[in-house]
């Protein structure tokens, strides 16, 4: 759903939807260096450039240049030595979210947990199934 908002490059009101997350001018502008950073990686002596050397060759703010890289604009196979940060340790990565040390860690993690879980449903289901004897008042008097 279409919402009317502030754009976060210039504060100018816009009307945000999910294919632009900043207003028509800063769409433009971002066309723009997507068009410069493009021009300089697909020349055939650039394509192995690092991060550092496309933000210095092209001028073009590594957040924004990451931006395009994570919503798809730039294709990370065509360009083996550029890449992202991992979402918790922010370890160069070039697919997913978490690099691998963080995967085998959140791996890990949720390995622990479901034992714990398993562990935890085990101790109520033997709870549950426990049975407890009681002598009646009643029959204690009868022996």
């Amino acid at each position: 759903m279409d919402e009317l908002t502030n754009c976060p490059n210039c504060n100018d009101i816009f009307v945000k939807n999910k294919f632009r997350d900043i207003c028509q001018n800063c769409w433009k502008e971002e066309e723009k260096t997507y068009e410069t950073v493009y021009q300089f990686i697909r020349k055939r002596e650039n394509r192995a450039a690092t991060m550092e050397q496309v933000v210095t060759a092209t001028g073009v703010d590594e957040e924004l240049i990451l931006k395009f890289i994570k919503t798809g604009r730039l294709k990370l196979t065509q360009f083996p030595n550029l890449g992202y940060p991992c979402d918790k340790c922010g370890a160069i990565i070039r697919t997913g979210k978490l690099c691998e040390n963080c995967t085998e860690l959140l791996r890990k993690e949720l390995d622990i947990h479901t034992m714990e879980e398993e562990r935890r449903l085990e101790i109520e289901r033997r709870e549950k199934n426990a049975t407890y004897f009681t002598m009646d008042e009643r029959i204690k008097g009868k022996r």
